[in-house]
């Protein structure tokens, strides 16, 4: 049975987070169990982007600052490292306030910009992946639970991608992007390639609606953890409601036989899951109908048929973010204003994840607003 434990904390109250996180791990052997002395510990907290902690897009501080307390506790080396999708890693540190705790707790930060190969084990053949995140002696993982417009929800094995140093990303939208549940499965073999040791999500402050950048803070209360990181993921989902067809990451996981994909195969400690749950956690609105279609037909139907992202034009500064962060290159600013090839467009909306300013909106293809208006 893969275990997962579940604990209430209400607050980033210092102490509340140290001592919830405690409680938490105690079923699973306490930090110990996963940290010996002297080890070099990379924590991998989720740092999407430059936001500040209330936006909910990034772990929180806290929670970083008690995972880094227990792993020092247990004689561990604790260093932190992620690439962000824009942006420095010290930038956006800063601006999410990990990088504060991270210099006030005397860990270190791990520079993620040196990529190294490592030969995949399935459909995809090679990864780049940040040396750091390979060479540590331990790694835990720090997701945060949201809502994900492309892979529906993103937590603990969806974190793991920003082992992927910086412009790796791009191109990994490129190759996989435009079928989810080929991105899906990509997620589930670089999980394989180095599962972490351990998993903690964040979830005191969770994310709904458009997330991963652009959804609504939603307090859930929660801390999870597990060393099996589909297995928390799992249960993760059924905590928000997310019903399993929408979950591309654990039906991936199940197609390639990979351990906590099944529910029965799952046991939870700690707050009970029906106390746990949270209702009316709402999903992104994203829409698309063409699975199962043959390829000729999505190619030409995909217009009518798969959501797009669109310009709220009162919101855009024309910083380019949106512009240099799109894979395809589907984004050009011309006269003064943002200008879309929906041809080229994979609908990855990596744009609407990364823009500063929420200045890009989803607009449903034509036959999905006649599907809609008839269910």
């Amino acid at each position: 049975m893969k275990l997962v434990g579940i604990e209430r904390v209400d607050s980033y109250e210092r102490a509340v987070v140290k001592e919830g996180m405690a409680r938490l791990l105690k079923p699973l052997g306490g930090m110990e169990a996963f940290v010996q002395p002297g080890e070099k510990v990379l924590l991998k907290p989720n740092m999407l982007s430059a936001k500040t902690p209330d936006a909910a897009v990034t772990t929180h501080p806290e929670v970083l600052r008690a995972a880094i307390e227990l792993v020092q506790q247990a004689g561990g080396l604790p260093l932190v490292g992620d690439s962000p999708g824009v942006g420095s890693q010290k930038r956006v540190a800063e601006k999410t306030g990990l990088l504060q705790v991270i210099e006030e707790s005397g860990a270190e930060i791990a520079d993620f910009s040196e990529p190294v190969e490592v030969a995949g084990k399935g459909t995809f053949k090679r990864f780049a992946l940040a040396r750091p995140y390979l060479e540590a002696d331990r790694v835990i993982n720090l997701p945060k639970l949201k809502t994900h417009e492309m892979m529906t929800m993103t937590c603990a094995v969806k974190n793991l991608f920003g082992a992927v140093v910086g412009a790796g990303k791009a191109g990994w939208h490129l190759k996989a992007g435009a079928d989810r549940d080929l991105f899906a499965r990509m997620l589930v073999e670089l999980y394989l390639l180095r599962k972490p040791d351990l998993n903690i999500v964040d979830a005191v402050a969770a994310m709904e609606g458009d997330g991963p950048g652009s959804g609504d803070p939603r307090h859930v209360g929660l801390l999870l953890a597990g060393e099996n990181a589909v297995a928390v993921d799992v249960v993760a989902a059924e905590i928000a409601g997310i019903p399993k067809k929408l979950l591309y990451i654990q039906r991936a996981a199940a197609s390639l036989g990979v351990d906590g994909a099944d529910r029965s195969e799952i046991e939870t400690t700690g707050l009970p899951l029906e106390e746990a749950c949270v209702p009316g956690f709402r999903l992104p609105h994203i829409s698309d109908v063409q699975f199962g279609l043959p390829q000729f037909l999505k190619n030409r139907l995909r217009h009518y048929l798969t959501s797009r992202p669109c310009l709220v034009e009162e919101r855009c500064r024309l910083c380019g973010v949106c512009k240099d962060a799109c894979p395809p290159h589907a984004i050009d600013i011309k006269e003064g204003r943002l200008s879309f090839d929906y041809h080229a467009c994979i609908r990855c909306f990596c744009c609407r994840e990364l823009c500063p300013e929420g200045a890009l909106d989803v607009v449903e293809g034509t036959l999905v607003k006649i599907i809609k208006k008839f269910k």
